[in-house]
């Protein structure tokens, strides 16, 4: 059947759907532990309540990979609640079963497209941190349009960060750093944590990664930006 969809009518997406060979405990993680740890983007707006059993601040990860970083972060801050968001499954098969195999009940995770979750599940004014860590850089000049940090998609993460509530970002990609720090210095509602065009240091929270760490040993850079939401009465 021929695709009825232009290419003008596709939205853009950030990300390539890799299937990916499934152990079989990250099959097994995904088949019997999703009641306890899947959320499903046709369910809607998430009652956080219901979901977790109490208010706690909301952390949300877009595209977590094999979940070792969240892992860490999710055990550091108990009394942290945390959504994680992949396209990938076994990356959401290992971090649930992880997850459960350590007794961690402040742990949710979707298997869908971040926008659309955002748009969809996640209430205005309700995450206390969003972390973008390692996107895809689409380092091909004519793909840079599929990266996700563009000004449509920082306004979508303004709205749903609480007054205060911080924009976290990481790449090892110099040029798509520079970019974020465009775009993020341009966007209004944000202000740079440490200061126009400015990066950052690496926070305590976020974990150094095994590939980080070899490629500091390299030579190879890497780049963390903050950005603090304004209360819209200031």
């Amino acid at each position: 059947m021929v695709d009825s969809i232009t290419d003008k009518q596709r939205p853009i997406r950030s990300y390539v759907v890799r299937g990916g060979r499934l152990t079989q405990a990250q099959q097994d993680a995904i088949e019997n532990l999703w009641p306890e740890y899947g959320l499903d983007q046709e369910d809607g707006l998430i009652d956080r309540q219901r979901v977790f059993g109490r208010h706690a601040q909301l952390v949300f990860e877009i595209g977590f990979g094999m979940g070792d970083s969240l892992l860490e972060m999710v055990q550091a801050e108990p009394e942290t609640d945390f959504i994680g968001i992949e396209v990938h499954p076994p990356g959401v098969g290992r971090l649930i079963n992880e997850a459960k195999l350590l007794g961690l009940p402040n742990l949710r995770v979707y298997l869908a497209d971040a926008n659309d979750v955002l748009k969809e599940c996640i209430g205005d004014n309700t995450l206390q941190r969003l972390q973008l860590y390692f996107p895809d850089p689409w380092h091909k000049k004519k793909h840079n349009k599929r990266r996700i940090v563009q000004p449509e998609s920082v306004q979508l993460i303004r709205a749903k960060l609480a007054p205060g509530g911080v924009l976290h970002m990481a790449t090892d990609w110099q040029h798509y750093a520079e970019q974020m720090l465009e775009v993020l210095d341009e966007a209004p509602g944000f202000e740079n944590c440490v200061g126009p065009q400015q990066y950052s240091p690496r926070p305590d929270y976020r974990p150094l990664t095994k590939f980080e760490k070899r490629g500091e040993r390299l030579g190879h850079g890497v780049w963390d930006l903050l950005y603090r939401k304004l209360d819209e009465k200031m």
